[in-house]
């Protein structure tokens, strides 16, 4: 606008509103005169909120995608200074508590409380500077725009006479004079499937979200209405004394279980009926144990060896020092006489990453623990060189910090060697699943008693109690062969049962 202005009026024009007409004093210069287009941009400027810093989902761990928003630590309003905790998000791994990067107010939470597969770079708060009036912050028009996209394609030629023609998929595409529905990636799969048209239908997700429960019940709808058409008009018969439906009259084939036409749907929020399932939301830890269970069950060559040790020496050892009031428990010293054998035999304290091993300086015990969201596994670093009894502290805090879901990062990240004791349920063995890029995980189970004939200083054989325990090594066969498994084992069962040969490492 301002251009076009400008253009018509020429030089000397632009020489008096600059103040540079000759011949005239300063003082009897014109002022120059406002421009329309300076008095829009004002305008425009005083329509404009607040500009903020975008907060956005950070990558938590190496391996999340997404995260979940589990509680904010801050209000809408408040103050916030760098370093202050801004929320908790839920990993694949934890729940870990996020950091503000920046001074300021915290003006708009775009992510609420509870928000469930919120994908790395997504929007999820807006902070302004202090002193700005966070109530008139501009939030963006499209939250996802941040985010780079595809650049798009070219458009495809057309085919010849010749080639078939291959219908592209449909797209959800709001008809014109429509208003454009936001649809969550489950519902938009759900509907594009389908073929459904989710115009006339109500969103019940935040901000006028339509949610995967509002895709299954309308595509329940359509199923019910398809099946009210395709019901058979037959005339009245009399009542019949058996309960048990006929078989539509278009079945073939006679079986004593048929299968429905069309597979019932749980709905959420309504009572299931016959045939139905309820679908269970999956935590992101539990998705990605899943997903490396499968890789590894895939991927690595599993080898197993198993071998029975005697716990009787550490038994004994271990009521005297409860005694002396010094606590610890089995496991503490199966964790000990582990890290003491990865010790003596470096090549077991390995790992693969994909085109080799690579053998590890530091000698870093994975323990398994069980919480209410999964399995983790806390890592107890350079356990050969601690003691029983640091072990034993170290593991009760990293166990305890699991269950609350407070782990660091780099207190679950890494390890050399990982040990799943069971032996607490009452399971006497088990088979363990390797944990990539990981080359072993030994698997414990219960000290159990049996029998066993031993010889007493005059060389008479008799029956003894013994208490024994099966160790199972799953070793990845890429890096540790069956000989040094057995080897591993052979040498892991002599230190459980001789722990004074702990002391010496």
């Amino acid at each position: 606008m301002a251009a076009s202005w400008w253009a018509p009026r020429g030089r000397a024009l632009r020489r008096l509103l600059l103040c540079q007409r000759p011949g005239l004093p300063p003082s009897a210069r014109p002022r120059p005169l406002p421009l329309p287009g300076w008095r829009l941009l004002r305008g425009a400027a005083a329509l404009r909120g607040t500009s903020a810093v975008k907060i956005f989902m950070p990558a938590l761990s190496p391996t999340m995608e997404e995260g979940n928003i589990v509680k904010w630590l801050k209000k809408e309003g408040e103050a916030v200074n760098a370093g202050d905790a801004l929320c908790e998000i839920e990993t694949d791994k934890a729940v870990v508590t996020m950091e503000s990067n920046d001074d300021g107010v915290l003006a708009k939470i775009m992510m609420e409380e509870g928000s469930k597969n919120v994908r790395l770079g997504t929007l999820i708060a807006l902070l302004v500077e202090e002193g700005q009036d966070w109530k008139q912050v501009e939030i963006p028009a499209d939250i996802g725009s941040d985010i780079p996209s595809q650049a798009p394609q070219a458009p495809a030629p057309p085919p010849t006479s010749g080639d078939p023609v291959i219908p592209a998929p449909s797209k959800m595409e709001p008809p014109p004079g429509k208003l454009q529905i936001r649809l969550s990636p489950a519902a938009r799969n759900i509907l594009e499937t389908h073929g459904l048209d989710p115009s006339n239908e109500t969103s019940s997700g935040p901000r006028g979200i339509f949610t995967k429960e509002d895709a299954l019940r309308l595509l329940q709808q359509q199923q019910k209405s398809k099946t009210t058409e395709l019901k058979p008009m037959v005339s009245p018969a009399p009542p019949q004394p058996s309960a048990v439906p006929l078989a539509p009259q278009a079945t073939t084939v006679s079986s004593a279980y048929p299968r429905p036409a069309i597979p019932p749907i749980s709905t959420v929020g309504q009572p299931g009926v016959p045939g139905t399932f309820t679908e269970v939301p999956a935590s992101n830890i539990r998705r990605v144990i899943a997903k490396r269970l499968t890789e590894s069950k895939t991927t690595v060559p599993h080898a197993y060896a198993t071998a029975d040790c005697e716990l009787d020496a550490i038994l004994k050892l271990r009521k005297e020092l409860a005694e002396d009031d010094i606590k610890v428990s089995v496991n503490d010293f199966i964790i000990k006489a582990t890290a003491v054998t990865l010790k003596q035999m470096p090549d077991v304290n390995v790992t693969w990453d994909g085109e080799g091993p690579r053998q590890l300086q530091s000698i870093d015990i994975s323990i398994a623990v069980a919480t209410d969201r999964g399995l983790i596994t806390p890592i107890i670093r350079d356990a050969a060189a601690k003691g029983v009894q640091e072990i034993a502290a170290s593991a009760k805090a990293l166990a305890k910090k699991a269950r609350d879901g407070k782990l660091l990062p780099e207190e679950y990240q890494g390890g050399s060697f990982s040990i799943s004791n069971l032996g607490m349920f009452g399971i006497s063995g088990f088979i363990a699943v390797i944990n990539p890029p990981q080359a072993c995980i030994l698997a414990v189970g219960r000290a159990r008693p049996e029998l066993k004939i031993v010889e007493d200083e005059e060389g008479n054989e008799k029956l003894q109690q013994h208490q024994l325990m099966t160790m199972t090594l799953s070793s990845d066969g890429r890096v540790v062969d069956d000989e040094l498994a057995s080897k591993f084992l052979e040498a892991l069962k002599a230190n459980m049962e001789n722990p004074m040969r702990l002391a010496l490492c």
